[in-house]
Formats: C-alpha cells, sequence, structure tokens
C-alpha cells in the first residue's frame, strides 16, 4: 500500500511569487492577488514589514545595493515581478546585475516581469510608436534602464526563462503617493504653451498592478508590451483635464525657452520628449481590460 503524501498546509500549495521593490504598486498587485499567491516581497527597510504582511506578503530583508544580503532568493519563487528602480546615477543598473546573480544561483525562475519605462524610447517628435521601436535613450535615467532590460533579455536566453518587459509610461491616481495630479495642478507649476507641447502618455496604477499580474500569466518570452492606456493628449491639455475635474484654476502657458530655465534637468526631460504608444500587445496578448481606459475615467473616480 503506497505511503500516503504528507499533508501541507493550504499556503504552501499555493503558487510561490517574489516580488523585488513592492512599493505602491506592488502593494496594488498584493490587494489584487486577494492571497492566491504564497507572495515573498523583498524590502531594505525593516520598517516596512508589518505593513507587507498586512496585505498577504511574506517579507524578506534584503538589499539590492548589497548583494550578500540576496543569497534567500536563489530559490524562493518560480515567477518574479522586478518593480525595483536602477540606482540614481550612472548608466548601468548593478540592481537587476545583483538580483539576477542570486536568481541564477537557485535556477527555479521561471517567469520573470520586469517595470520598465517609455522613456527608452528618448523623443519620437510625437510620433505613434509600437514595441519593435529601437530604443533611443536620451537621459542617464534611461539608459539605466535600457541596460536593465538587456541583462534580462539576456538572462530570460541563457537560463531558459520567460522575460516580460512592460514599458510604463506616467502612472497617476488620486491614492497614489507623489503620484496623484492634482498636487501638481494646485502647485500652479507652469506647463509648455500649445505650441511646443508635448504628446504624453499614462495608466492609472490600479491597471498597472493589473497588467503585472496578466503578465505573470500570459507574458510572451523576451516580448515588450507598452503599459499604456488609450488616452491621445498633450502633457499641457492633461493637466488642463486635472484642474477643471477638480475645479482648479488652469496653469499658465509658457514657451519651451522659458520652461527649461524654470524647470529641474529631470522635469525639463519629460517636457523635450513627444511620442503615443500604441497599447495593441496590451489588450491583444495579455488581454487586459483597462478599468480605466483613458485618463477621464481615471481622474473622475479619485
Amino acid at each position: 500500500m503506497p505511503t500516503p503524501a504528507p499533508h501541507r498546509p493550504a499556503a504552501f500549495r499555493k503558487p510561490r511569487l517574489l516580488i523585488v521593490g513592492c512599493g505602491d504598486i506592488g502593494e496594488r498587485v498584493l490587494r489584487q492577488l486577494g492571497g492566491r499567491y504564497r507572495v515573498f516581497a523583498l524590502t531594505s527597510q525593516p520598517a516596512r514589514r508589518p505593513a507587507l504582511r498586512s496585505l498577504g506578503a511574506t517579507p524578506l530583508l534584503g538589499d539590492l545595493d548589497v548583494p550578500a544580503t540576496l543569497g534567500r532568493l536563489a530559490a524562493l519563487a518560480p515567477r518574479v515581478l522586478h518593480l525595483a528602480p536602477p540606482p540614481g546615477k550612472g548608466r548601468n543598473d548593478p540592481r537587476t546585475a545583483a538580483l539576477l546573480h542570486a536568481l541564477a544561483r537557485g535556477g527555479v525562475a521561471e517567469r520573470i516581469v520586469y517595470g520598465s519605462t517609455s522613456g527608452v524610447y528618448g523623443d519620437a517628435r510625437g510620433a505613434r510608436i509600437d514595441e519593435t521601436c529601437a530604443t533611443a535613450p536620451s537621459t542617464d535615467r534611461a539608459r539605466r534602464r535600457v541596460q536593465a532590460e538587456q541583462r534580462l533579455r539576456w538572462y530570460g536566453r541563457a537560463f531558459g526563462a520567460t522575460v516580460t518587459l512592460l514599458r510604463i509610461p506616467g502612472i497617476y491616481a488620486a491614492d497614489r503617493p507623489g503620484g496623484a495630479p492634482r498636487e501638481r495642478v494646485a502647485r500652479g507649476t507652469p506647463l509648455l504653451r500649445a505650441e511646443d507641447d508635448v504628446y504624453t502618455n499614462h495608466i492609472h496604477a490600479d491597471d498597472l498592478a493589473r497588467a503585472c499580474i496578466a503578465a505573470l500569466h500570459r507574458g510572451r518570452a523576451q516580448r515588450v508590451v507598452h503599459v499604456s492606456d488609450d488616452t491621445e493628449l498633450k502633457m499641457g491639455d492633461y493637466f488642463d483635464l486635472v484642474a477643471d475635474l477638480a475645479g482648479l484654476p488652469r496653469a499658465a502657458r509658457l514657451p519651451a525657452s522659458e520652461m527649461r530655465e524654470q524647470s529641474t534637468p529631470m522635469g525639463w526631460s519629460f517636457m523635450s520628449e513627444s511620442r503615443r504608444l500604441d497599447n495593441r500587445r496590451l489588450e491583444r496578448e495579455l488581454r487586459v481590460v483597462l478599468r480605466y481606459p483613458t485618463v477621464r475615467e481615471g481622474l473622475a473616480d479619485g
């Protein structure tokens, strides 16, 4: 008579997921998963552990800037959601390199989803672009992301893992720390005049979290996906809409020469790049139906 298999608690029978960089979007992912996964969340801040536990995750202390602290990640989970940003300086992303080195030691990571940025394209002069367009980063911030993407693609090919790269534009939500557009309008920050304005792209934070989950299930190997909504607005028109819906005065409009003088280098980089993202892969391959297909719905809900 065969020996019965030992009983395992239900939590240990769930599929395992590692979230690296469990900030606002990672927390939204946890809420939407609703306990369907056994989730491990890497954090470098001990004070974050209670909040992560309250959302159903098992917190793991580790720091991507200190590779020696990442040993526990090696054989932890077959699915990995990598949302950690690169360092603030340089053209490389040693954090992604450290993560992949740790995962390679275990060899169990079968699927990796990475949250990149649409900034890797640089300035497309307002053209509509799909995921086959070449990257042309114009800032070190974007170059770091390109380098991280390249490392991830290599890892996928070398270790047979399915790597899906999500290129993400401006994230917004009324309850997102630092990402509530009403706050910018309330400060009265000026905008570019119409003739100098640029196209921007957007995604609601909750829809981004849903896209991350969809990619963990349906993302194709070594594939790029634009996680962007259907909005087609220039930056000034977007913030005018924010102002109108919030009952706030519209911001002043200035020529590009004056805006550049008043802006930080990072702020100006956003105002000097114009592109429109094609999001058909998001809808057709990941089969994401956006809750907020345009910013009007997302802003009205907030």
